[in-house]
């Protein structure tokens, strides 16, 4: 092996990939050379510990502001052929170094391969394409309406990039029951999990899985077969199942006609009136449901439909007796124009 093949290879090992420590090297070298080259051609002017570091910079990067400058025939000579030729090598590939990160980062976050830090953020596991667009975006806008905006996340097995690039965060996973998978997406610091998959057996075995991991969130599970719901809730009680009910609402519109429209304008966020709800605060004393129904009415225009026992959140009460209380933690269901941010609930007890 000649001594040039053995250069080139040591060469192409230490120097072929520019990782930082190789730049970090390279620029060095290059420095400590370029003074003992200005030391033998008698540039003292130039070679002055904060002079040399401030002038290599400029002219390294040929920016060359003339401030300072050789001025020996030997001391241009140098500075010509190889301060410029070899800084503006090294600059380049210190700006190539930069670009290729900033493009990699860049990349990890469209394909959802980074790691994210986010703290009580809405999680939705799964991509049912269309419907999970219609999701995020009703999401999107019902966090408009409120004060602390949380993180909306969305966890996907499919191989698909960021479908909303600055508006949420992104994670693509290989499994929604592998702990280094779901840790990226942060599941055990969520306050809400939606889980919508095109395969209901996914959505069982996810749901439990984030039962596990995090206990305490609110957790929303959607099912194509009715079938299923009974047997997660029977594992998982506090795991609010949403069944599909378009032909249950196909039927009632038969009988009732207007229902569907009905049932549309009260889901609907950017149009018509809206279902709400909000939880009474824990120093709230018990309020009968007439004082609460009148109330809602009266000073807000909105419209009490129902309540939810602090106990037991799937017990939904709807149109329930005047007589009936509720009680500090119970959560309320009411229909108005938009959400209504703040309540006297001094004055809805009155």
């Amino acid at each position: 092996m000649t001594q040039w093949t053995l250069f080139r290879k040591l060469f192409l090992k230490y120097f072929g990939n520019t990782r930082w420590y190789t730049i970090a090297l390279v620029t060095l070298l290059y420095a400590v050379s370029s003074w003992l080259l200005l030391d033998l051609a008698s540039e003292k002017e130039l070679t002055g510990n904060v002079n040399f570091l401030y002038w290599l910079a400029v002219t390294g990067s040929t920016v060359g502001y003339g401030d300072l400058s050789p001025s020996s025939t030997a001391g241009k000579l140098v500075v010509a052929l190889y301060v410029i030729p070899f800084g503006l090598s090294i600059f380049a590939m210190v700006v190539g170094r930069i670009a290729a990160w900033v493009s990699n980062y860049w990349q990890k976050g469209l394909l959802g391969m980074k790691p994210l830090h986010v703290h009580n953020h809405i999680l939705i596991i799964g991509w049912n394409e269309q419907r999970t667009m219609l999701l995020l975006d009703l999401l999107l806008m019902e966090r408009e309406a409120l004060a602390d905006k949380p993180d909306i996340v969305l966890c996907v097995k499919a191989n698909i990039e960021n479908p909303l690039p600055g508006q949420i965060e992104f994670v693509h996973v290989d499994s929604f029951n592998r702990d280094e998978d779901m840790d990226r997406a942060c599941v055990a610091d969520a306050s809400t999990i939606l889980i919508d998959n095109p395969q209901d057996d996914v959505t069982l075995t996810t749901a439990l899985y984030c039962t596990k991991r995090n206990p305490d969130a609110h957790q929303v599970a959607y099912f194509n077969d009715d079938s299923l719901v009974k047997l997660l809730q029977q594992h998982c009680p506090n795991v609010e199942c949403t069944p599909s009910v378009a032909v249950e609402m196909l039927a009632k519109s038969a009988f009732d006609p207007g229902s569907s429209m009905l049932h549309h304008d009260l889901l609907s966020v950017d149009a018509g009136q809206a279902q709400f709800s909000v939880a009474m605060p824990n120093n709230m004393k018990t309020v009968s449901v007439e004082k609460l129904f009148v109330n809602l009415k009266r000073h807000y225009d909105a419209i009490f439909i129902g309540y939810a026992p602090k106990s037991e959140y799937q017990k939904l009460v709807v149109n329930p007796a005047l007589s009936d209380t509720i009680t500090a933690g119970d959560k309320v269901f009411y229909i108005a124009d938009k959400r209504i941010s703040q309540f006297d609930w001094k004055q809805l007890g009155e």
